[in-house]
Parts: C-alpha cells; structure tokens; sequence
C-alpha cells in the first residue's frame, strides 16, 4: 500500500472516531446538563461515572496506538501515524461537537481535555494548536519514510519537545494539581479562571523543535543533493 492510501486510512479513521467521541460527548453532557462544561459543578455525576471516562479515555489512547502500530512499518512511521491519528481525531472531534451539541461557541471557550491522572482545563484553541503541529510532524516523518535522506529529528530536539510536552501538561492541569490537596471533590468543583497563554506558547514552541528540525534537515539535504 502507498503511503498517500495509508495516511487516507488513518485520516478516515479518526474522523469517524472523532464523530464516535463526540456523540458520545454529547449524550454525557445532555445526560449531565452541561453542554457547556465552564459552569458551576462542572464535573456533576456519580463519582462511578467518572471512573467509567477515565477508562474510556484510556481505552482511546490504545485504540490510536494500535493504528499507528497497524499503519506503519518502521518505528518512524509508526509513530508518525500515531500523529496524525491523534491530531485528526482531536480537531474533528471539536468540529463535529458543535453541531451536535451547539458548543464550543468559539475556540476561546474553556473545555474539559482529559482526566488523567488529573482534569485538564485549556480554552479548545490549545488543544486543536497541538493536534495542528501533530498533523504536521505526523505527515512529514510518513512521507519521507522510505526516502533518501529522509529527515528524523536529531535527539536534542527530542529532549526540547519533551520539555515542551511537559510545560503544556503543567498548564493544562496547574490549577488541579493546586487544589488536588483538598480532595476530589475539589477536582470536581473546580473551574480554571485564567490561562497561562505566555508559557503555553513557549511550549508549544519547544513541541514543535522535532518538525523544526526535521524541515531544516530537509532543506540542507536538498541543498547539497
């Protein structure tokens, strides 16, 4: 199979899966009575519900594993998959929400990204700028896989992506992991009233070191071809 039909699989895959997330989305938050998560009690529920997401949620991330596990056949295009899996999957999930559900309103609007192993609370415009450079990097590392020359970040890009990774999971859980002390039903009371842009940005920076530096290893490539 081509690499442009395995990158169609994928895509088509999470679209559908996107569309699966958000219907499901959907009938939680109407069975909930919040549409729109940035409201008091934001988390309402049985606490045996909330148990349920966490495993779906990691049940999600297996299931985007073994696609780019399935898709790809080398170590680079494998997790070049996972990318592009993931990042489809987290922006059409955004697009298909709101016409089901009516929300998000814009991308300044405040969302409940993940539970684990704290909630993750970030306007929607964060995570769909990650799941964009995902896309990217995803796309660039399985195209050029079985290319001469084919770019691979060198490991120092690594190391700041990872830091990057980091700094983004800090914003995205620091006001959880302040009030975590307080116990539970403080996690689920909570509601984030600001949002680190500034350090986000540095991080979201430092995520995009390996694509930087693959493009630069691309273009010196072609330059001494």
């Amino acid at each position: 199979m081509t690499e442009r039909r395995r990158w169609m699989l994928v895509v088509l895959f999470a679209v559908a899966m996107a569309f699966v997330e958000a219907a499901v989305v959907t009938y939680l938050r109407v069975f909930l009575d919040r549409i729109d998560p940035y409201q008091p009690y934001p988390m309402a529920g049985p606490a045996w519900l909330g148990r349920i997401e966490k495993v779906r949620e990691g049940a999600t991330l297996l299931m985007l594993l073994a696609v780019g596990w399935l898709a790809g056949q080398t170590l680079r295009s494998r997790w070049g998959y996972l990318l592009i899996g993931f990042g489809i999957w987290d922006i059409m999930y955004y697009v298909f929400l709101r016409p089901m559900s009516g929300w998000p309103r814009s991308l300044l609007d405040w969302d409940i990204l993940f539970l684990l192993p704290l909630p993750w609370w970030a306007p929607v415009w964060a995570p769909v700028s990650i799941a964009a450079l995902m896309v990217a990097g995803g796309t660039l590392l399985t195209r050029s896989e079985r290319r001469e020359g084919a770019p691979w970040p060198r490991r120092a890009a690594w190391v700041l992506n990872g830091v990057g990774l980091l700094l983004a999971l800090y914003v995205f859980m620091a006001d959880a992991i302040r009030v975590a002390p307080e116990g539970e039903e403080a996690l689920r009371h909570m509601l984030p009233t600001w949002f680190n842009w500034p350090l986000f940005l540095v991080a979201w920076g430092l995520m995009a070191a390996p694509l930087l530096d693959a493009c630069r290893h691309r273009f010196t490539h072609r330059q001494s071809a």
